[in-house]
């Protein structure tokens, strides 16, 4: 742990999980429903496989039906719906413990802080000017863009952050709480240290194969401003 961290000279945050519960009050379930019912309204519901029609995350119908290729702006539309229902989730989003600590103290300590997520880049912006984060970030905030094909696990958002910060990959750190984080930050060659909400998250890290898992990011806080031994 402490050598990943005292390693990184950028440290890349997944936004939802890793900063804050984007969904816990606004659920992704409702949302990914709602994402749903906008398709029929939009005459695309045939677009729906019975795996879209029984999801709970809004990002896997949305990438579902992008893959599909409807008739033009029928993405932009369902894009724009999901990123409205971001944003007001982010309104009452309650941190992931430690985070903001961890933000400001790495921000304090001379490394770079950036997201790189799949969420709305404004649903992140939105939070970050809440909790007054925006500051440590200072605008490397690397989000959803029209191409749902460059979600996460593509590195896409990784590869955005480590130029917005002109970090060569090797000297930085993606924190995540995803198997899809997980894969981007292999594909980009950042070095990933997982964070999981609970065991079974931990679980699913561990056997895709992520070596370092915490349960909390106290103990990353600690980690980065605990004094060397010795």
């Amino acid at each position: 742990m402490r050598e990943l961290i005292s390693n990184a000279r950028c440290v890349l945050f997944d936004f939802d999980g890793p900063v804050c519960r984007l969904f816990a009050v606004r659920t992704a379930e409702s949302i990914a429903h709602r994402l749903r019912d906008l398709a029929a309204d939009l005459s695309v519901s045939a677009l729906l496989s019975a795996e879209l029609r029984a999801s709970t995350d809004p990002h896997q119908v949305l990438r579902g039906i992008a893959r599909r290729r409807p008739a033009p702006g029928v993405v932009s539309r369902l894009e724009a719906a999901l990123t409205r229902e971001e944003i007001s989730a982010a309104a009452t989003a309650p941190p992931t413990p430690y985070a903001a600590a961890l933000i400001a103290a790495l921000s304090t300590r001379g490394r770079q802080v950036a997201i790189a997520t799949n969420n709305s880049p404004l649903a992140a912006e939105h939070y970050l000017n809440r909790h007054e984060l925006a500051g440590y970030v200072a605008g490397r905030v690397h989000g959803r863009t029209q191409d749902m094909t460059r979600l996460k696990p593509h590195p896409d958002s990784l590869h955005r952050a480590l130029a917005s910060t002109r970090t060569e990959p090797r000297h930085a750190l993606m924190i995540g709480d995803s198997v899809a984080d997980y894969a981007a930050a292999r594909s980009a060659e950042v070095p990933f240290l997982g964070y999981a909400f609970d065991e079974s998250g931990a679980e699913r890290l561990l056997a895709a194969g992520a070596r370092d898992v915490v349960r909390s990011l106290e103990h990353v806080l600690t980690a980065l401003i605990a004094p060397a031994s010795g």
